[in-house]
């Protein structure tokens, strides 16, 4: 069994970078790591599992569970919500589609290795974080890929 965390990290930061327009002037940055000179909003989408899973004789499979935080920033009194939904809108709007192709073909080089059959949103949660300098509203996504290694 080969780990495939990394496969489907790599797809959705590919899918959303540059893709996610807020105001039609500002392309929502993305990333893995959040670099300390980031500017807000941004999106972070990082590994949390990988599970073996719907395993037979011919293949492995896996589960991999991402998620994909929308962080949005504003002086303590402006701001609000909307900018971190609209924002949620396009990502989702962009990763799950009822056309069923998932992420297939992935980039190069596993196109011939992997085929994603599954991309399930497990949900959303909203939180705002109240600090002394700016309100932070974020939403994190959860995302379940399975992945089959040819």
């Amino acid at each position: 069994m080969r780990v495939t965390n990394h496969i489907i990290r790599k797809t959705i930061i590919s899918q959303l970078d540059g893709s996610v327009e807020l105001d039609d002037s500002y392309i929502v940055p993305v990333y893995n790591r959040v670099p300390s000179n980031a500017t807000y909003p941004f999106i972070r989408v990082y590994s949390v599992s990988t599970n073996d899973v719907d395993r037979n004789q011919t293949s492995y499979n896996n589960e991999v569970i991402t998620r994909i935080e929308v962080v949005t920033r504003f002086e303590s009194d402006s701001g609000g919500e909307l900018q971190c939904n609209e924002i949620v809108d396009s990502v989702t709007a962009l990763l799950f589609s009822k056309d069923d192709v998932y992420f297939n073909p992935l980039p190069s080089p596993y196109t011939d290795d992997y085929k994603v059959y599954t991309a399930t949103l497990e949900g959303i949660t909203y939180l705002q974080d109240d600090l002394s300098d700016h309100t932070y509203f974020r939403a994190i996504i959860e995302m379940s890929n399975r992945i089959e290694e040819l």
